[in-house]
């Protein structure tokens, strides 16, 4: 059956019945990448929720994402009406069951693995600043407050829970934890802070593209201490900037720094992020939303597993 990553069915639409319209598909599909290209060239940007449906390795937004239903549906005119998706997030509210993860059925790209299980493991404990364990080939890294254990020769992260070690089921971080280990520099933080507008590929973060920090005002805007406190929880590190501010180190080398501005009777709260003009030698463009989006979800609903 063809159904869109928003959840439309196209076997029940004319458009696709007679052959003039061709599906989305989920948002892992051939058919999404193929649909996003056709769109990116016939109206200059894709579909804000078949792209981020597929960035996050979502198939159907609906059924795997605890996003649902986000801005992307808010915002738009379709496919759903602002009834539907108040009933969605009133009954999600109150019988969710936050056991099930979005994405965790997906895997990372074997070829990702075959090309770590490659690299000089000294040359990646330098570059990476990881550390190998003793007997066996696994290496260990920081994740926030959090130690990660990737298993390059069971292809699977595991995170660390008291004195054992879990898996880890989110797709996003295990996605950006391989692109960190083939991708890092050994170069240094250089400390200096920059907006997503003086990044190199700025135009990037546009449209669909734009970073996702809507969840974390609605959550702290009006609780600066709650965002203190929980940025605190994740090894955070006070800065003298805005009315409160933290530097956050999701990776070794990759550090953020979320600044939140109380509102006051003229304009509302105000969060942002800054990173370490190093970032763009570490990640593209992509990886940098895609860490934005994984933080997003730390610092809301604070979990990585």
């Amino acid at each position: 059956m063809a159904t869109g990553a928003c959840g439309i069915s196209c076997d029940v639409c004319r458009l696709f019945v007679t052959g003039v319209c061709g599906t989305c598909g989920a948002g892992i599909s051939w058919e999404a990448s193929a649909k996003i290209e056709v769109q990116q060239k016939l109206f200059d940007q894709p579909c804000p929720i078949l792209a981020c449906a597929r960035m996050n390795g979502i198939a159907y937004c609906n059924r795997d994402c605890d996003a649902f239903p986000c801005e992307n549906f808010r915002r738009g005119p379709y496919p759903f009406s602002e009834g539907y998706l108040a009933m969605q997030e009133r009954r999600r509210t109150a019988g969710a069951d936050s056991s099930v993860l979005p994405g965790s059925s997906l895997a990372v790209p074997e070829e990702y693995w075959e090309e770590i299980g490659r690299l000089d493991r000294s040359d990646m404990v330098r570059r990476c600043l990881v550390r190998p364990m003793a007997e066996e080939a696994d290496i260990l890294l920081d994740f926030l407050d959090t130690e990660l254990r990737v298993c390059p020769s069971e292809k699977r992260i595991l995170c660390r829970d008291g004195s054992s070690w879990k898996p880890v089921e989110g797709y996003l971080v295990r996605l950006l934890t391989t692109l960190y280990l083939l991708q890092a520099q050994d170069i240094p933080v250089t400390n200096d802070w920059i907006g997503v507008q003086q990044l190199r590929d700025a135009h990037f973060f546009q449209g669909p593209h734009e970073l996702n920090l809507a969840p974390v005002l609605a959550r702290y805007g009006h609780d600066i201490e709650a965002f203190c406190r929980r940025c605190r929880e994740l090894g955070g590190v006070s800065m003298p900037m805005a009315d409160a501010a933290f530097r956050l180190r999701p990776f070794p080398r990759i550090p953020l720094v979320y600044l939140l501005w109380k509102g006051d009777e003229e304009f509302g709260p105000r969060l942002s992020v800054l990173f370490d003009r190093s970032i763009e030698r570490h990640f593209a463009a992509d990886a940098v939303w895609g860490l934005v989006n994984l933080m997003t979800d730390v610092l809301v609903r604070g979990r990585i597993a």
